[in-house]
């Protein structure tokens, strides 16, 4: 088979994923989806920027991600925001699942890429909600170091 030339692709990215929860660790999942839903993918039409993973029945679903509809699949179009299952191991999905329900952690997208083989994967981060005040102290962190750079830059 012939190398995927968009191999790598990042689709989609949730930047304010890490500004809202503190992400302690990460993993990366597969997600099911219809043949229409890929190629809309592959034309980067996708956002997960307020999405979750959550728990039904003991298996894990993405929920509230849009990816837009295929304008080519005429009869076999899919619904933008439907509930897409994420394809972990059962012992990472138990770790997971255990993590949600004792520790009250979240699941959150970060990111939605083609891996090198050409599969679609989320990378799932698994952090707790962080307070104003823990916003404020990282949003201090960030112009603190964009203005550090910008006076290493003006003396250099």
């Amino acid at each position: 088979m012939a190398p995927k030339s968009d191999s790598g692709k990042l689709v989609a990215e949730n930047r304010r994923a890490r500004f809202n929860y503190e992400i302690e660790d990460t993993i990366e999942a597969g997600i099911m989806l219809t043949g229409s839903e890929v190629k809309s993918l592959r034309s980067g039409k996708a956002n997960i920027a307020e999405s979750y993973a959550s728990n039904e029945g003991g298996e894990l679903f993405l929920i509230n991600a849009h990816i837009a509809e295929y304008k080519g699949a005429a009869r076999e179009g899919h619904a933008p925001t439907r509930h897409r299952k994420l394809l972990l191991h059962r012992k990472e999905m138990a770790r997971l699942l255990g993590a949600i329900q004792r520790e009250g952690m979240a699941l959150v997208p970060l990111r939605l890429y083609f891996n090198a083989r050409g599969l679609a994967k989320l990378q799932l981060g698994l952090g707790r909600g962080k307070k104003v005040y823990d916003k404020r102290e990282t949003q201090k962190k960030r112009d603190w170091e964009r203005q550090k750079g910008r006076l290493m830059r003006e003396k250099g």
